[in-house]
């Protein structure tokens, strides 16, 4: 795979971008701090702000690393992050990424995550060289699996109770996209 980092992406109604320290006290309160919006998620809701600045810095700080892949989603006409969308795992031998993403609960159903997938999956099939690009999502959180089938991803099953979230032990759906399936 050719690393290059996280670079700065733009759709039609999206700036897909680094996170910087500023952006610490937006994404506590467009998503971080809502359990609604972490229910499916591996970490709890933030409890303060202070947990958002240092998850922040860490992110910024991971930037040096070609390898590091996490954009802020930044609507054009409101300016500020509503939530996140990242390389959460990837294997440079099978040339794959698995891509997790979190959006503010106000946000929801507007299309805006799948335009952020869009645009980051093809930034790594275009601009990384990867081979395949899954995401997985709790069967309890359909619309989740909803925005990968919107992307072209495809179905390739259900792990049972294979994950831990913040619902305890659960099942895990498989989507996945390759090359040359575009």
């Amino acid at each position: 795979m050719n690393h290059c980092g996280t670079k700065r992406l733009e759709t039609e109604r999206l700036i897909l971008r680094r996170f910087a320290a500023e952006d610490a006290e937006a994404m506590y309160k467009n998503w971080c701090a809502d359990s609604e919006v972490t229910k499916f998620l591996t970490w709890p809701p933030h409890k303060s702000v202070e947990v958002s600045r240092s998850v922040v810095q860490k992110w910024v700080d991971s930037y040096a690393n070609d390898a590091y892949y996490q954009w802020a989603i930044v609507p054009k006409a409101l300016g500020e992050p509503i939530g996140s969308i990242a390389a959460v795992n990837q294997n440079d031998d099978t040339e794959m990424v698995h891509i997790g993403y979190c959006i503010g609960r106000a946000w929801w159903h507007r299309g805006y995550t799948s335009e952020a997938l869009r645009a980051v999956m093809d930034f790594f099939f275009d601009t990384v060289g990867v081979n395949r690009v899954e995401s997985e999502h709790d069967p309890e959180n359909p619309h989740s699996g909803m925005v990968m089938r919107k992307c072209g991803m495809k179905y390739e099953g259900t792990l049972r109770q294979a994950v831990r979230s913040n619902r305890g032990v659960c099942d895990a759906s498989w989507y996945a996209l390759l090359r040359g399936e575009r």
